[in-house]
Formats: structure tokens, C-alpha cells, sequence
């Protein structure tokens, strides 16, 4: 086992398939690793209950959607009624994809899509039409360099891999002994 921090060999193995991998399911996905399929399904039900594992919801790409143009706004909030309000209201705007609390300048991170810079021009509208926005700083994004990923993270917050089983007993995991 490991400390409630960190990720073991065969976490990070597990997490590696389903990212390469997501729709292996549970039975592939144990066949690849060369362990008993209760051994994956204990081990991904311990890292959701972690909260290390956050979704198994598909990845939704905007562009292909009809959503080329991603800008990022950061927006200066009046601090009397705090940031609650301002984020029920973006909460209600489908092109507010995240919003993020920040230091500096501004108090509001938030990443939004958009058809086109006209559409664009909308959505910092009705971004900005809550009383609590007092100003809005928007950048396009021109390219994406690095996607969001979070495989290299995984892999270094695990010790060394150990070899396909990692020699566990799988009743011993969690799991179940039974064969894939």
C-alpha cells in the first residue's frame, strides 16, 4: 500500500492505461496489466474515493464542437459580496469552461470558448453583466502548446514501476483473486 499522498507502481500503471487507453474498460484494461480484474476495480474505487481519480466522463474537444476560439479572461471583482455571486453567474454561461480564484492582479481566472471573436465579444458581455465584475482582461489563445495532461504528474508522483503484477497478492489489494 501507500501513504495517502502518493501513487504506487501499479496505480500509476492502472491510470496510464485508462489515459491511453479510455475505453479499455476493467477486464482490458486488467489483461494489459497482467492482474486480476477485482485488483483494478479495488484500485480505481480507492483513487475516485481519493479523490485522485475525478471523472471517467469522455474528453470533449470545444474546436470539434464548433468552438475554435478559447481566450482566457481575468476579471477584478467588487471584494463586498465576494466571489460567490460572480461564479453562480459564470456557472450559468456553457462557453465558461473553468474559473479559477488567483493572486495578482485580478481575483477571477477564467478559461472561455467561442465561435468566432464576435461570439467571443457575447460571452465577455455576459461575463462582465453581473454588478460584481468591475473589470475584465481578455487574451486569445492562438495555439495550444500543451494541452491539459496530467500523465507526466502521475508518473512522477509514483516510486519506480515495478513488473506487471507488481508481485501483490491481488486479495491482499483489495481486490478479488478471480480471473479476468
Amino acid at each position: 500500500m501507500l501513504d495517502n499522498d502518493g501513487l504506487d507502481p501499479l496505480d500509476t500503471r492502472i491510470i496510464t492505461v485508462f489515459t491511453e487507453q479510455p475505453g479499455i474498460g476493467v477486464l482490458g484494461a486488467s489483461r494489459t496489466l497482467g492482474v486480476a480484474r477485482g485488483t483494478v476495480q479495488a484500485r480505481l474505487d480507492r483513487l475516485e474515493r481519493r479523490g485522485v481519480l475525478t471523472s471517467f466522463a469522455p474528453h470533449v474537444e470545444p474546436s470539434a464542437m464548433g468552438y475554435p476560439v478559447t481566450a482566457f479572461c481575468t476579471l477584478e471583482i467588487r471584494q463586498s459580496r465576494g466571489h460567490d455571486p460572480v461564479v453562480a453567474h459564470l456557472r450559468r454561461i456553457p462557453e465558461v469552461l473553468e474559473a479559477h480564484t488567483i493572486t495578482g492582479q485580478g481575483d477571477l481566472m477564467i478559461r472561455v470558448v467561442a465561435q468566432d471573436n464576435a461570439h467571443l465579444q457575447h460571452v465577455i458581455d455576459r461575463v462582465v453583466a453581473v454588478d460584481q465584475v468591475e473589470r475584465a482582461a481578455t487574451v486569445i489563445a492562438l495555439a495550444t502548446q500543451i494541452p491539459y495532461r496530467t500523465l507526466p504528474l502521475v508518473q512522477l508522483a509514483a516510486p519506480a514501476q515495478a513488473g506487471p503484477g507488481d508481485g501483490k497478492d491481488p486479495a491482499q489489494e483489495g481486490g478479488s483473486a478471480q480471473p479476468p
